[in-house]
């Protein structure tokens, strides 16, 4: 077979079967081939159409909004970190049980914050993210010069209120203690029951204005177990000590004797030997508490007929502890009575400068004693000339317990002069003007009895 050779292009042809007439029109697409028999053509879906444009407007309102709130974040971030408006420190009084809209009315009004809105925003913003730990608090706070929301709103949640001190000194009885609460203007409420004498612990408090004066009695209690508890497990062996409680009276009686740090224990000491040996502690403020309870007046010279008194808490009368403390000592009283000095002296007298001798034996005594009335002489007389009076006559004042020269009944008593570091008595304990306050009044000359 031979080859022929093609003069001709081929043709172009349609897939319809016919001639192009011209080349542009071979180039375009022909018709689909039709479908195979049995397949029918599917219609587009109403319902899917519709739920695709449902979707579609969903997506496109949720980025907006996106959009709009992170918009929103960066402006309100914004307002939350940028200074306030305050130029000056302010103090802001929140009561208790104030709303939140009037919280940041307050706020608006005084200038702490440009907008009550911005702060809203925020902190209910914080308090969904912090629950529980965002709220804000009553109390008095201090804001300074361009305070931010942020600072305001954990100033508030954080509680960091203006404190207050309160200092209730040593040696108070609780009565005393609730009097001087209930005249401190920035506590509230009523003390309905005095609580129980030595369960206090003086110091300096730091309170919150609108505290009430029970939370700060209970805060003291609380205080003065924690102290005591402390101190007792660090007490010296061999005490003449059976609790804890004997310890706070004891400490009470301490606190009562001298006002110096540096004869706390020694006359801690003195009152243990006695303790031990069986012998009465003969101390003058157990007197006048006996007499007058928790309002005694501290300063109060003590008459022969008051020593005689017979009641529980007259040391002179009774061995041992008295039933209860007589006052409410602080934290040094405790710490002496239960770590008192290891010493023989079973006697102290004051010596006329504030502050005490101290003797092991009865012949010392004496001789302090006898130095003693020449200061009190001396006082007297120094008392005399200022009032431009006559003195008074020597034998009208009460010596100790077992001097002979002391009358029986005396009419008043020369008190010891005040110890020069004591701490200054309040107000409601102060004696009556004119009368020389007392700090301590010798220990008898009494031998102790087998």
């Amino acid at each position: 077979m031979s080859n022929h050779r093609r003069d001709v292009s081929p043709t172009l042809s349609r897939r319809d079967g016919m001639r192009p007439r011209s080349p542009a029109e071979a180039l375009e697409p022909g018709r689909a081939p039709p479908r195979p028999h049995g397949m029918r053509q599917k219609r587009e879906s109403r319902v899917l159409s519709g739920f695709a444009r449902i979707v579609s407007g969903v997506m496109t309102l949720a980025l907006v909004m996106m959009l709009a709130g992170g918009a929103l974040t960066l402006f309100t971030g914004h307002l939350y970190s940028r200074p306030g408006p305050l130029t000056t420190t302010q103090t802001i009084v929140i009561p208790k049980g104030t709303s939140t809209n009037s919280i940041a009315d307050d706020l608006e009004r005084e200038g702490v914050v440009s907008s009550r809105w911005a702060f809203m925003v925020n902190y209910l913003v914080q308090s969904r993210m912090h629950p529980g730990e965002v709220v804000l608090k009553s109390g008095e706070y201090l804001f300074k010069p361009g305070v931010s929301i942020r600072d305001v709103i954990a100033i508030l949640s954080e509680g960091k209120s203006v404190l207050y001190k309160v200092t209730i000194p040593e040696g108070l009885t609780s009565q005393q203690i609730v009097e001087r609460l209930k005249s401190e203007e920035n506590l509230t409420g009523d003390v309905t029951q005095i609580p129980a004498e030595g369960s206090l612990m003086p110091e300096t408090y730091s309170i919150e204005k609108g505290m009430s004066r029970q939370e700060l009695l209970d805060r003291m209690q609380a205080k003065q177990k924690q102290v005591l508890d402390a101190a007792w497990e660090r007490r010296r062996e061999g005490l003449p000590l059976q609790s804890p409680e004997q310890a706070v009276v004891l400490a009470s009686i301490i606190e009562k004797e001298t006002g110096r740090a540096d004869e706390r224990e020694r006359i801690a000491g003195v009152f243990s030997n006695r303790l031990t040996k069986g012998m009465p502690l003969q101390s003058d403020p157990t007197i006048l508490y006996g007499i007058y309870g928790g309002g005694v007046q501290w300063g109060k010279p003590i008459l022969q007929t008051e020593k005689d008194a017979k009641n529980a808490h007259n040391t002179y009368q009774i061995k041992g502890l008295p039933p209860t403390p007589i006052c409410n000592p602080g934290r040094p009283a405790l710490e002496a009575a239960l770590n008192p000095s290891q010493h023989g002296d079973v006697f102290f007298v004051a010596d006329g400068t504030g502050g005490h001798i101290f003797s092991a034996t009865l012949k010392d005594h004496n001789a302090a004693v006898s130095n003693w009335r020449k200061v009190e002489k001396d006082m007297r007389a120094r008392q005399a000339a200022a009032a431009g009076t006559a003195e008074p006559a020597a034998d009208g004042a009460a010596a100790p317990a077992g001097d002979a020269a002391a009358p029986a009944n005396p009419v008043t008593e020369i008190p010891n002069p005040p110890a020069e570091d004591a701490p200054a008595a309040p107000a409601e304990a102060a004696a009556p003007a004119g009368t020389t306050t007392v700090s301590a009044i010798p220990l008898p000359i009494r031998k102790p009895k087998k």
